[in-house]
């Protein structure tokens, strides 16, 4: 496998403006469908008292382990999702069919996309 080729089917996940157990749903919930670069026993963790957490983790789209279920978070979480136009698409279906979805912003660049989301509990709202 080449390095455009990984680069391509990996997706950078970044949390914000959550909180550390919602942080975890997400990324089990993702987990549940894509492998990454977090192991099975990691749990986000509050680290900066007074200050947003942000938390990010690299997972692999190309080879789905299996399919998405609905979750239930406690409140809104921000999602920016990196990479390729490809990958990201994938995980925003993914994301879509777990939680209800409202793009907050896109940028676009030659090879790699850009993508902020807001997750709440529920029926999808939107498609991608």
């Amino acid at each position: 496998m080449n390095t455009a080729q990984e680069h391509e089917e990996s997706v950078v996940v970044t949390l914000t403006g959550c909180s550390p157990d919602d942080a975890d749903t997400v990324f089990r919930a993702l987990g549940r469908s894509y492998t990454s670069d977090r192991a099975a026993h990691e749990t986000p963790k509050d680290t900066a008292e007074g200050h947003d957490t942000v938390w990010a983790t690299t997972f692999d789209v190309s080879h789905p382990l299996a399919g998405p279920e609905p979750v239930t978070l406690a409140a809104p979480v921000t999602v920016e999702l990196q990479g390729g136009y490809w990958a990201v698409d994938r995980m925003t279906e993914t994301l879509n069919a777990s939680f209800a979805v409202r793009e907050e912003g896109m940028a676009a660049g030659d090879q790699e996309k850009d993508v902020q989301l807001r997750l709440t509990s529920g029926i999808p709202t939107e498609r991608f």
